[in-house]
């Protein structure tokens, strides 16, 4: 009999018994106790600091940097609120740095002080609105777009707003056609010579730029609209700066922006009373005139700025003086000989013609009824 190997001895395994510690499960409410808990620290420190200080008998000073509370300021009273300097309306004049006139140009559309330059002694212009949104208004919007393209389409904003009201302008003047397109293309008929150089000058046949005409389009929209360009005042002639018209020294010079400079007409023709900003309608196409090659042979005063004056103040002196125009060139101040007598028809010179309006067959005005022959006399004489 083999005996087996005996192994080495193990001692029996004992039970092991562990004693585990459980973290507590977070919840919300100790989350937001956690994150409160420094702010309830800060609380209760500013209360330690502010509750003495608030019961402290010394007094409240507010908060300083160094001396700079300590300054002491006086302010003098304005004139008005001074004895003897007030009196009713006295603190405009004393406020306003300046007096100005309702209608007075003294800056431009950009903030400029037209007065320090000496360019803002006129008056504006008023607004002209085209509301209708019918023919008129696209024709006067095309037709305005037209002129502020192709005179300006270079120039600034404010450039181009002054060559759309001179357009305005003239269209209030009497001495202008009264619609935006007649003023436009007034003299296109034209080889040369007409108003707006664009006009006669071929410029028409350029295809305008998309962008550019946008912009001009949108200017015309704003002077049509009611804007009002007042750096210009009551300009109605303007040309650039590279020529030198021959009427430009007997105009009012009013101000120069971009490459052209501005005038008004002198004298009763330039006047604020002259215009007359009210908008009647009727635009004609929005295109030039045919050419007429007879145009170009005889002068037209109307295109003349100086003799449009000359015109203006010659017929304004007859209407004051009261001296009608006599037909066939008869002297001023000469006694108007009457005209023909009327032409009825026979109808009317089998009635009697024009005896019959000349108030023979009216009843009598002389003479006095009997009943009242004795009218304004005593019944009786006093004391009979």
């Amino acid at each position: 009999m083999k005996l087996l190997p005996t192994l080495p001895y193990e001692p029996r395994p004992r039970d092991c018994a562990l004693r585990l510690r459980r973290e507590r499960v977070p919840t919300l409410g100790t989350r937001r106790a956690r994150r409160h808990r420094g702010r309830r620290f800060l609380l209760v420190l500013l209360a330690a600091v502010a509750v003495p200080a608030l019961a402290a008998p010394a007094p409240w000073r507010a908060l300083g940097i160094g001396d700079a509370g300590d300054a002491q300021f006086s302010v003098d009273p304005m004139p008005f609120e001074q004895p003897g300097g007030s009196f009713p309306g006295s603190a405009y004049y004393y406020i306003a740095p300046t007096e100005q006139l309702p209608g007075t140009n003294t800056q431009s559309s950009e903030g400029i002080d037209l007065v320090a330059l000496g360019l803002g002694d006129g008056p504006i212009a008023r607004a002209m609105r085209i509301d209708n949104s019918g023919v008129d208004r696209s024709r006067a919007v095309e037709c305005l777009t037209a002129a502020v393209y192709y005179e300006a389409a270079s120039e600034p904003d404010q450039g181009q707003r002054a060559v759309a009201q001179v357009v305005l302008n003239r269209v209030a003047h009497p001495s202008f056609p009264n619609t935006v397109c007649g003023v436009v293309y007034q003299g296109s008929e034209r080889s040369t010579g007409c108003q707006f150089s664009f006009a006669c000058d071929g410029s028409l046949a350029r295809v305008p730029s998309k962008f550019f005409w946008e912009r001009a389009r949108q200017v015309a929209d704003q002077a049509l609209s009611g804007y009002v360009e007042s750096s210009v005042g009551l300009a109605t002639h303007y040309h650039t700066n590279a020529v030198h018209p021959y009427w430009a020294p007997s105009l009012h010079f009013i101000t120069s922006i971009g490459a052209h400079r501005f005038y008004s007409l002198m004298g009763r023709a330039g006047e604020a009373g002259t215009f007359r900003f009210a908008y009647a309608g009727g635009e004609p196409l929005a295109a030039p005139h045919p050419h007429d090659a007879r145009a170009d042979k005889l002068p037209d005063p109307a295109l003349d700025p100086l003799a449009l004056q000359r015109a203006y103040d010659s017929g304004l002196k007859t209407a004051q003086g009261g001296v009608p125009a006599v037909p066939g060139g008869a002297a001023p101040g000469a006694p108007a000989t009457p005209g023909p007598a009327p032409r009825y028809s026979s109808e009317v010179q089998s009635r009697g013609g024009d005896k019959q309006y000349s108030g023979e067959a009216l009843p009598g005005s002389h003479g006095v009824k009997p009943e009242y022959e004795n009218s304004g006399q005593w019944l009786n004489q006093p004391g009979g």
